[in-house]
């Protein structure tokens, strides 16, 4: 008898065949002696769509509302059939005797398979291959540790829960909000309190009032101290007069050195990343999208096989990877991290709290190096970056803390305390991982408001007097309003919404922190995607701006679904079921109740929808007039008739720079020839541009490069009379 083994991409799928010794190719699968290896393609069963249940539902009538099945059911989905039905032959074989489950490990991982075996209607005995990477090492460990199917059940009892609620609402409150109103408007538990804090954030920057403030700063010796309130610590105050008195009052008047305060600091590595934390930092570094990054980390992780699994919420490690650091130190050691990597591979690893914790590990532990060796030629530009920041962040947890001394002088003028602060670097630590190249944005911004910044301090000794030469200056600045959402940002706002709670209840914000905010790791990519492409928010060079379609919807849906408390509640009811402690039929009771509700609120609502963004062209395919909106990084007209879609691309932002003034253009999609258009009013057809580049050397890549300054350092070694050198080399003496 064979086991039959369900992974749930086709690349899985042959690393665990290659492991465990499968090489014959049948339809959608491959067998080994012992095993059998077959794939999902993602989700090839879904719940069923409303017109399933009743033929009356293909229409879109608000009459119909709300659309409540009794029993949920699945269907297979068609452009993904063919697999589904490989799948379901090689479970019916009479030489399998049980099913491995080999998804991914986590909820949805657990939802792909189980709704095949559900749909199919297999009931043979089910194993979990439970594994954060998927190594030839890790695929082998996981075989050798297989846990019982059935200690899975309430994790996907809390899966299909979680595919119901959403279902239940979002297209009740999705159809109602359409129908209603005759838009395209979407709505969902997720996106729907993301947009309103994108509309929040926008609201606290037009509401803004900038005040100017005011401080002393004296220059002596070549030292600048800072004035400090005596009763707030401030550096600041809003009151000029204040300022001009005090300045009049300590002119000429001497500076005493109270007193000097020199302390040891040290400072530990940040954490070790998780998907969230990469997305922020790859944003912030590359600006790349939540979704680029997520998509190169699944390459990394599936294709490469050279970093563990990208959807994971935690930023530590198990104690049990411990033992494998010094084999992933190992497989990295090239190129960049040779050095380092070497010499920390040949110490002993010191695991301590700051990176390592049982407690905070959920299903999957931090993004770290696997211990596949990397071959760096093999990635593209984009995936060194990715990898590039997991193992530095990796370095820098096993090395040292940073030390440095920090010096603090306070010193009085006429009764006024002022300030001075040092720093001496002892022993740089976890930054020599960085190379020099670490710089911590958020202290930056910090050192940024306050007139505090550390300097190079002479050796100053308490009592000590400055009286001549102070120069007495006056320091002015603004207060800024908060800046406008981009995509890291928004990842942040995502992860801890408590600011934008309305009840602040210290258990909602609890199951919040406890929960990851809104959306899960996995999700949050898709939900700023859907937001985008949904013509709900746009974006503005890096920024992100609510579009009128998006505060329009927001007036109209329902309050309860604009607020992160439901998440919280939801997810902390998911995360009951999953741990056996709540029934999933009493949750989606109460979800049925709920989606009734707000369906009932939406068809009794009193609001407006106005397209002002209508166009005068007209639809080719209905003859509607066409909305022009935003999308991610395009401009298009769309048709107003929901059930026409028709949509044109005008134009499309491009990575080409504008020979002028070097911004990126925009290519416009119209008559025979695509054209370049700059903002500074530059134009290029694609054709002259094209010629243009391969004219400067455009298209000439990093390889040809290597290999001509490699053929440059051969010439330059050779003998400069190579024709006699030649010659004589070929004399018989």
């Amino acid at each position: 008898m064979k086991s039959l083994v369900l992974a749930e991409k086709p690349s899985v799928a042959r690393d665990i065949a290659r492991v465990l010794g499968c090489s014959k190719k049948l339809n959608g699968a491959i067998e080994g002696n012992r095993y059998v290896v077959t794939w999902a393609l993602g989700h090839l069963v879904t719940l069923a769509d409303p017109e399933e249940y009743d033929k009356k539902y293909k229409e879109w009538k608000l009459e119909d509302l709300p659309m409540m099945p009794k029993k949920m059911e699945l269907v297979v989905i068609k452009q993904t059939a063919k697999q589904y039905h490989a799948v379901k032959t090689q479970l019916y074989r009479k030489d399998v005797n049980e099913i491995i489950i080999a998804t991914d490990a986590g909820r949805e991982g657990e939802l792909v398979a189980r709704w095949i075996l559900e749909k199919s209607g297999c009931r043979k005995p089910i194993k979990r291959l439970w594994i954060s990477s998927v190594t030839d090492k890790a695929i082998k460990a996981g075989f050798s540790s297989l846990k019982d199917g059935r200690e899975y059940d309430t994790l996907y009892s809390a899966a299909w829960a979680r595919a119901e609620a959403d279902w239940l609402v979002g297209i009740n409150a999705t159809r109602a909000l359409t129908c209603k109103y005759n838009a395209q408007l979407s709505c969902g538990r997720v996106q729907t309190p993301t947009l309103a804090m994108i509309e929040k954030r926008e609201e606290e920057i037009r509401s803004f009032k900038p005040e100017t403030y005011y401080g002393i700063n004296l220059m002596a010796e070549g030292i600048r101290f800072t004035w400090q309130d005596k009763k707030s610590g401030s550096a600041r105050s809003f009151s000029k007069e204040r300022i001009e008195t005090l300045k009049q009052k300590m002119q000429g008047a001497p500076l005493f050195i109270k007193e000097v305060e020199k302390k040891a600091k040290k400072t530990y590595a940040p954490a070790l990343y998780d998907l969230t934390e990469l997305q922020r930092d790859a944003n912030k570094k590359f600006g790349f999208s939540a979704k680029e990054t997520l998509n190169i980390m699944q390459r990394l992780y599936e294709n490469h096989k050279i970093l563990t699994y990208p959807r994971t919420d935690s930023r530590y490690l198990s104690s049990d990877v411990i033992g494998t650091l010094k084999e992933r130190l190992k497989a990295c050691a090239v190129g960049p991290y040779k050095k380092m990597a070497g010499s920390l591979s040949m110490k002993p690893v010191k695991a301590n709290k700051s990176f390592v914790d049982d407690k905070k590990v959920s299903d999957h532990h931090a993004i770290i190096p696997t211990e596949q060796f990397v071959q760096l030629e093999h990635l593209t530009n984009e995936e060194r970056k990715i990898y590039d920041l997991v193992v530095r962040r990796f370095l820098a947890v096993l090395y040292p803390p940073f030390e440095y001394e920090q010096t603090t002088v306070k010193a009085g003028c006429e009764e006024e305390e002022f300030l001075a602060k040092g720093k001496i670097v002892l022993k740089e630590g976890w930054k020599e991982a960085y190379e020099g190249s670490w710089s911590d944005e958020e202290d930056e911004e910090q050192k940024g408001e306050s007139a505090l910044r550390e300097q190079k301090l002479p050796n100053l000794e308490k009592g000590m007097q400055f009286s001549n030469n102070i120069r007495i200056e006056i320091i002015t600045g603004t207060t800024r309003p908060p800046a406008h959402f981009n995509e890291a940002t928004l990842l942040s706002a995502m992860e801890n919404p408590v600011r934008y709670m309305e009840s602040r209840d210290a258990k909602t914000v609890k199951t919040l922190g406890e929960t990851g905010g809104l959306g899960t790791v996995a999700t949050r990519a898709d939900i700023i995607d859907k937001l985008f492409h949904s013509f709900l928010m746009e974006k503005r060079g890096k920024e992100i701006f609510i579009t009128s379609k998006g505060r329009q919807l927001l007036k109209l849906v329902p309050e309860d679904l604009k607020k992160p408390e439901l998440t919280a509640d939801w997810e902390n009811k998911l995360s009951k079921i999953a741990e056996g402690k709540l029934k999933d039929k009493i949750f989606l009771s109460e979800i049925r109740i709920y989606a009734q509700e707000l369906t009932k609120e939406i068809k009794t609502g009193d609001g407006t929808f106005r397209h002002d963004n209508l166009t005068n062209t007209k639809c080719p395919v209905c003859g509607k007039r066409m909305l022009a909106v935003n999308g991610k990084n395009s401009k298009l007209l769309v048709c107003q008739d929901r059930e026409c879609g028709h949509r044109e691309t005008i134009s499309r932002t491009s990575n080409a720079r504008c020979p002028k003034c070097h911004k990126k253009m925009e290519l416009y999609v119209k008559g025979k020839e695509d054209t370049f258009v700059c903002s500074c009013g530059y134009k290029e057809k694609l054709s002259s541009f094209t010629a243009r580049r391969q004219k400067e050397g455009a298209g000439v890549s990093k390889k040809d490069v290597q290999r001509y300054l490699n053929k440059q350092k051969k010439e330059a070694e050779e003998p400069i009379n190579s024709a006699f050198a030649d010659a004589f080399a070929k004399l018989n003496l």
